[in-house]
């Protein structure tokens, strides 16, 4: 349930631009009548109006999530608050001037953000994030701590710029569903390759 809740802003975001844009007339309509008074303050174009809605969508959805989540006592986590800001900085300045580009780079300064926060912990305060938050639950030597927080570090590197790389090189249409479907992939197959290498040390470990 807590796994369907922290997808629900990108599960809307990506059902409300396809349903916008398997209805062009209407979604140019709707996004007209609720943001073209802004910026400009011109119609909107049918190119723009699914990913005006569905970010107008996923901004209302982001800061539901988190306001629900205070009013019942629960611990909103640091990556939740930035995603929020990045969401209503970036998403509001899409809606302003019926431009996707800025929605459009909240993932890649997301990712850039996470990994500068795990180099920079480990540079300057010689501090290891993911074994603070996994070291409860796994013990592995100093070393392998260490080049889990470098892989993930190139990992966010790598995702932000390949994010960017889409964005501009392909459809909004194709961004969308990278950003669904591609990025979640790409994720969960790093998930699996460092799996299997920590399975690898945790058996040394147990056989020493």
């Amino acid at each position: 349930m807590k796994l369907l809740l922290d997808f629900l802003p990108l599960i809307l975001f990506f059902g409300s631009y396809k349903l916008a844009q398997s209805q062009p007339e209407r979604a140019v309509d709707l996004a007209t009548a609720w943001f073209g008074s802004l910026g400009a303050g011109t119609a909107v174009e049918a190119q723009t109006a699914p990913v005006l809605l569905a970010t107008a969508v996923v901004m209302a959805t982001s800061a539901l999530q988190i306001g629900l989540m205070l009013a019942q006592g629960r611990r909103v986590d640091a990556m939740l608050w930035v995603s929020l800001v990045l969401v209503l900085v970036l998403g509001g300045a899409t809606l302003w001037f019926h431009n996707d580009t800025f929605i459009k780079w909240k993932p890649s300064v997301l990712y850039w953000f996470m990994g500068a926060s795990l180099w920079v912990s480990h540079t300057l305060f010689r501090h290891n994030l993911l074994r603070a938050l996994m070291g409860g639950q796994i013990e592995l030597p100093a070393s392998v701590w260490q080049r889990l927080n470098f892989a993930w570090i190139a990992f966010f590197g790598l995702m932000g710029l390949l994010n960017v790389y889409v964005a501009y090189s392909f459809p909004t249409s194709v961004w969308v569903n990278f950003k669904v479907f591609g990025a979640l992939g790409l994720m969960l197959l790093f998930l699996i390759v460092q799996a299997i290498y920590l399975s690898r040390h945790l058996k040394n470990e147990e056989a020493s």
